[in-house]
C-alpha cells in the first residue's frame, strides 16, 4: 500500500535547499534566497550570469550551428542546470569561477541532489506530490535479508566525495579537519577564499566584531609573546578567527602550512616555492577582462593576450609583487609596472586571490648601496629558515619552559617562539626590494634600518585593504613587526602549524605543562588550562582525507571504493594512514572487518599474508536489545531543553584501522588507492548482511 505525502515535490526541494543554506543569508546576485521566489521566477532566475534551472528545450540545429546544439539536447535538463551544477560542484562552481553551492551553507547529500534533478527533469510540477513507502517494524527486517549475490558490483562500488570531508562530518557535530595547506582540493582553496573575501566585505561595519580588521587588532592589542603563555593565547586566537569564518561557511578550517616539506627547499629555502601557491599572486580571466576595460585603449591587446596565456592559461602565481611585476615589465614594458597601471593591477591580483597580500616580500629585500632590488641569496650570507632537522630538536625537548616558554617569574622564550614562529615572521614579512627612501644618501644598511625600522607601521587610522595602504610600498612587510602581522593573511597558516607542532609535542609530553594553569587569557575568558586539548575546540589535524558516502539504509555487503587519487605532497611525505568506519550502529553480531588496498576482489578466502591486506578490527556484538521500541535511541537535546541524560553506549560510533605500512608500500608504486572492505563472521565465512554504516573516509596525517 502506497501512501501519497502531504508535502509537494517543489516544497520538498525549498525544504532541501533551505536546511543546506544553514540559515545563512547569502544575497546571490542581489536575488537572496532564490529557490523562495515564485516558482515562475525561480524558474528564470540567474546568478552572475548562470540560469540555476535551464529551458526546457534547447534550439534545434540550424545551418548556421554546428552539431554542438544537437549534442546538448540530448543532456537533461537537469545536468544543463547551474543548480544542480552547483550543487555538484561542477564548472563552473568548482572552484575555478564560484564555489559550490550552496554558498556559507553545507553541502546537500547525494539522494537529495537526485530528488532535485528528478524534480527539474519532470518539468518542475509545483502540486504534484511525492509517493513514499510508510516505514514500520517490518522494513528493517526486510531490508537485513537482502540477498548481496543480487546485488550488481558496480552498485556496490562507491564513489569519493567531492566536496570538503568538512562538509560530510559537520552533520554529525564531529571533529572537524585543519588540513595541509598543500594538499588541498581547488575547490576548497576557493571556499576558503571566499570565506576570506566575506571577513573583509565586513571591514564596511566597524563594530562587527566578524571583520577581519577587528579580528587582527586583536593580535595587535593582546598578543602574547616571549612566555608561557604564548601557546595558549595564540591556541584560542585561531579557534576565534576560525569561528568568524564558520559563520559564513561553517564547513572552513584554516588549513597549516608545514614549510619544511620538500617543495621549500629548508635548506636552501630561495630555491623553493618561497611561500605556497594558494598565497601567491594570480590573475584570473576574470580580473583580466577587467583589466583591459580599465586600459583601453592604453593597453596593447598583444600584452593583454600575453598576459593571459602566460599568467592565467599557464596557471602562474607570483611569490610577491615585486616578481609579479617583473613579469609584467618582461612582457608589456616598463609603463605598465608604474603608476597609475601598477594600481589596478594590484586591485586584479587581490581579487584574483583574497589570500594573497601586496605588503608581504618573501625572501626579498632592497640593497641601498646598488638601490636596486635584491632576492635573498646564501652564496652571500646564510638566510635562516626552519629546516626538518630544527623540528625535530624542537619535540625533543621535555619541559614547556624549554619549548613554550617560562613563567613570569621563569622568565624566557620558549624555543618554538623563536624558531620557527619568529623565523617565519621574518621570512614571510622581508623588505621592499622596490622600496626608495625619501634619502638617497650612502648611509649605511644598518643606520637606515635603525632609522625606518616601522615604517610600516602605522596602527593610528591604519585602513586594511585600502588601495592607499596597499600601495603604499613601505620598507618591510607587515608580517615583520608585531602590530600588523595578522593583517596578512598567512599570518594564519604559519600559527596554525605552530598550535599542530604543540599537539605533536603534547602527544609525546602530557605531562609537561604551563605553571599558571588558571590565568585568563585577554580579551576572552578563556583560561590556560582550557586550552590543553585542542579537540574541546572541534578540530583535529590531518594532512589530507577523502570521504566515501555510503548511507545506513541497507547493509552494505563487501564494500569496494572508487580508486582514491592521492596528492604528490601526500604520496612520501605522510606518518599515518587510516581508515575510518564513520557511524557504525551497534551490529547485533561479533565480526571481524578486514582491510584491503587496491584489491577490489578480496573476499574472506583472500589471505592476510597478501600484500594487499592492511589491517582490520573487531566488533563486538550486541544481540537483540532488551528494552522496547527507541530504548536505545536518545532524543535530541534540542528537543528537551534541560535534559542532562548522556548519549546511550549504543549510539552509532566510528571506527578507525591503521593502514599505514600498506599505504606506503603500495604508494612507491601508485599515485592511488582502493578501499576493500570485507565482513567476516564468527565463524569465518564472509558475512554480507551484517554490516551498516554511513561513510567511509581515508585519513592521512603527519
Amino acid at each position: 500500500m502506497v501512501d501519497t505525502a502531504t508535502t509537494t515535490r517543489y516544497e520538498e526541494v525549498k525544504q532541501i535547499l533551505d536546511r543546506a543554506a544553514a540559515g545563512g543569508a547569502v544575497n546571490y546576485d542581489g536575488k537572496g534566497l532564490f529557490w523562495q521566489l515564485p516558482l515562475a521566477q525561480f524558474l528564470e532566475v540567474e546568478i552572475y550570469g548562470v540560469r540555476m534551472i535551464a529551458p526546457p528545450e534547447v534550439a534545434p540545429p540550424s545551418c548556421c550551428h554546428t552539431d554542438t546544439a544537437s549534442d546538448s539536447a540530448s543532456i537533461s535538463r537537469s545536468a544543463r542546470s547551474g543548480l544542480i551544477k552547483g550543487l555538484r560542484g561542477q564548472p563552473p562552481f568548482d572552484g575555478s569561477q564560484f564555489p559550490a553551492l550552496p554558498w556559507g551553507g553545507q553541502a546537500v547529500p547525494r539522494d537529495d541532489m537526485n530528488f532535485i534533478a528528478e524534480w527539474i527533469d519532470d518539468g518542475c510540477p509545483e502540486a504534484d506530490h511525492q509517493i513514499s513507502f510508510p516505514v514500520d517494524g517490518t522494513t528493517t527486517k526486510a531490508l537485513e535479508t537482502i540477498d548481496p549475490t543480487n546485488v550488481e558490483p558496480a552498485a556496490r562500488s562507491f564513489e569519493v566525495y567531492d566536496g570538503s570531508p568538512n562538509e560530510y562530518t559537520y552533520k554529525y557535530g564531529e571533529l572537524k579537519q585543519r588540513t595541509n595547506l598543500d594538499c588541498m582540493s581547488p575547490s576548497e582553496l576557493e571556499k576558503l577564499r571566499w570565506a576570506f573575501r566575506e571577513l573583509y566585505r565586513f571591514n564596511k561595519w566597524p563594530e562587527d566584531r566578524r571583520s577581519y580588521n577587528n579580528m587582527a587588532l586583536i593580535h595587535q592589542n593582546h598578543c602574547q609573546h616571549g612566555w608561557e603563555r604564548f601557546l595558549p593565547w595564540h591556541r584560542i586566537y585561531l579557534y576565534e578567527f576560525e569561528q568568524a569564518l564558520q559563520d559564513v561557511c561553517p564547513d572552513v578550517t584554516i588549513p597549516y602550512w608545514d614549510f619544511t616539506m620538500p617543495q621549500y627547499c629548508p635548506e636552501h629555502p630561495e630555491d623553493g616555492w618561497i611561500i605556497p601557491p594558494a598565497y601567491q599572486a594570480l590573475l584570473t580571466k576574470e580580473s583580466i577582462n577587467d583589466l583591459e576595460k580599465v586600459y583601453k585603449p592604453a593597453l596593447p591587446h598583444k600584452a593583454a593576450v600575453a598576459l593571459i596565456e602566460q599568467m592565467v592559461g599557464l596557471g602562474l602565481s607570483y611569490p610577491s609583487q615585486a616578481t609579479f611585476f617583473a613579469a609584467v615589465k618582461k612582457m608589456t614594458g616598463e609603463d605598465y609596472s608604474q603608476p597609475p597601471y601598477r594600481e589596478n593591477f594590484l586591485k586584479a591580483l587581490l581579487a584574483g586571490n583574497s589570500l594573497w597580500y601586496p605588503l608581504r616580500y618573501p625572501s626579498e629585500y632592497y640593497d641601498p648601496t646598488t638601490k636596486e632590488p635584491k632576492k635573498i641569496n646564501t652564496s652571500q650570507f646564510h638566510y635562516h629558515y626552519p629546516t626538518a632537522a630544527d623540528m625535530e630538536q624542537i619535540l625533543a625537548l621535555r619541559t614547556f619552559r624549554d619549548f613554550g616558554g617560562g613563567s613570569f617569574y621563569d622568565d624566557s622564550f620558549g624555543f618554538l617562539d623563536q624558531n620557527p614562529h619568529n623565523t617565519m615572521h621574518i621570512w614571510t614579512g622581508g623588505m621592499n626590494p622596490d622600496y626608495s627612501p625619501p634619502d638617497q644618501s650612502s648611509t649605511s644598511l644598518p643606520t637606515m634600518a635603525s632609522q625606518r625600522r616601522n615604517r610600516s607601521v602605522q596602527v593610528a587610522g591604519r585602513r586594511f585593504h585600502s588601495m592607499d595602504d596597499l600601495t603604499s610600498e613601505p620598507q618591510y612587510g607587515d608580517m615583520l613587526s608585531n602590530l600588523t602581522a595578522s593583517y596578512d593573511p598567512v599570518f594564519w597558516p604559519i600559527h596554525v602549524n605552530i598550535d599542530r607542532t604543540w599537539h605533536q609535542w603534547q602527544q609525546q609530553n602530557p605531562h609537561s605543562l604551563p605553571a599558571e594553569l588558571d590565568s585568563v587569557l585577554t580579551p576572552w575568558s578563556y583560561t590556560v588550562r582550557d586550552t590543553l586539548d585542542m579537540s574541546r575546540f572541534g578540530y583535529e589535524y590531518v594532512k589530507c582525507a577523502f570521504v566515501i558516502p555510503v548511507g545506513l539504509a541497507t547493509p552494505v555487503g563487501r564494500f569496494v571504493s572508487k580508486p582514491i587519487a592521492i596528492p604528490k605532497p601526500v604520496q612520501r611525505s605522510f606518518q599515518q594512514a587510516e581508515v575510518r568506519l564513520h557511524r557504525v550502529p551497534q551490529l547485533p553480531r561479533s565480526c571481524f572487518i578486514r582491510v584491503f588496498l587496491n584489491l577490489p576482489d578480496a573476499n574472506a578466502s583472500t589471505s592476510i599474508e597478501d600484500p594487499h591486506y592492511a589491517g582490520y578490527l573487531a566488533i563486538f556484538g550486541h544481540a537483540d536489545c532488551i528494552g522496547g521500541p527507541g530504548h536505545c535511541d536518545l532524543p535530541p537535546s534540542r528537543q528537551r531543553q534541560f535534559d542532562q541524560r548522556p548519549r546511550h553506549h549504543n549510539t552509532p560510533r566510528n571506527h578507525r584501522i591503521n593502514v599505514t605500512q600498506s599505504a606506503k608500500r603500495l604508494l612507491k608504486n601508485a599515485s592511488s588507492l582502493q578501499i576493500t572492505l570485507v565482513v567476516i563472521g564468527a565463524d569465518y565465512c564472509e558475512d554480507n548482511e551484517l554490516l551498516r554504516l554511513d561513510g567511509v573516509s581515508l585519513d592521512f596525517l603527519d
